[in-house]
C-alpha cells in the first residue's frame, strides 16, 4: 500500500513515518520501481510506535524494545518510573506557585532573587524546574537559521555584482549574462525560501512535533 494509505489507517502523518523510518524504527521494503511499498506489518509497528510516543517513551527506548535489547515490560516500568518522577515534579511546582499566590504577590513585591533561591535549595533536594537553557535555545536557532541565510544571500549579491562589473569592462552576450547571474538569483530566492520555512519550523516546534506520534 502507498504512504497515504497508512496515514489514513494509522493516523500519524506522513512527515512523521518518514521520520520513524530515518530513525530505524521502520523498514520498509521497496517495489521494483523504487517506490516505498507499505505492508500490514508496518502499520502494525506504526500503531505500536504511536502508543508508546503517546505514552512518551522516547526514541531510543523503542529502538531497544524492537530491537529485542530490552522487554515492553522492562521499558514499560522505567517509563512509568519517569512518569512517577514529572509528576512529583510539577507538584513541586504547583507548590511553589501556590504559595507565592497565597503570599499575594506583584511584579512589585516579587523578591525573585529570594525566589530562586528557595528553587535551587529545592533542586539540591532533587525536585526538577524547567531547564531555562533549554527552552531559551528557540532564539540561538532562530538566529542561526537567519545568520546562515543573510551569509547565502550577500554572497550570492556579490557575485551578481562582479557579474555586472565584469560585463560593464568586457561585454557578453546578454542571454549569457543573465543565464549566468540567473544562478546566484536563484540560490537567493532559494535561501529566502528555506529561512522562511526554518522560522515557521521553529516557531511552530514542527521539528519536535515529528518526535512525537
Amino acid at each position: 500500500m502507498k504512504i497515504k494509505q497508512v496515514e489514513e489507517l494509522v493516523g500519524i502523518t506522513r512527515k512523521n513515518i518518514r521520520f520513524y523510518e530515518e530513525q530505524g524504527l521502520l523498514q520498509v521494503q521497496r517495489a521494483e520501481n523504487g517506490y516505498r511499498e507499505y505492508c500490514m506489518d508496518d502499520v502494525k509497528r506504526l500503531q505500536e510506535i504511536k502508543l508508546l510516543r503517546k505514552l512518551a517513551v522516547s526514541i531510543e527506548e523503542m529502538k531497544l524494545v524492537f530491537a529485542g535489547r530490552c522487554s515492553l515490560s522492562e521499558c514499560l516500568e522505567r517509563q512509568a518510573d519517569i512518569l512517577e518522577n514529572q509528576k512529583s515534579n510539577l507538584e513541586s511546582m504547583q507548590r511553589f506557585c501556590r504559595q507565592m499566590l497565597e503570599e499575594r504577590l506583584s511584579l512589585e513585591s516579587l523578591n525573585a532573587e529570594l525566589c530562586l533561591e528557595e528553587m535551587e535549595q529545592l533542586e539540591r533536594k532533587g525536585v526538577s524546574f524547567v531547564d531555562v537553557r533549554k527552552t531559551d535555545t528557540r532564539k540561538k536557532k532562530l538566529a542561526g537559521a537567519v545568520f546562515g541565510a543573510i551569509a547565502m544571500v550577500l554572497l550570492m549579491a556579490v557575485i551578481i555584482g562582479i557579474m555586472v562589473w565584469g560585463y560593464s569592462e568586457d561585454p557578453i552576450p546578454i542571454g549569457l549574462l543573465l543565464f549566468f547571474i540567473g544562478i546566484p538569483a536563484v540560490v537567493i530566492i532559494g535561501a529566502i525560501v528555506a529561512l522562511v520555512c526554518r522560522v515557521k519550523e521553529i516557531e511552530g516546534r514542527e521539528e519536535d512535533e515529528a518526535a512525537k506520534y
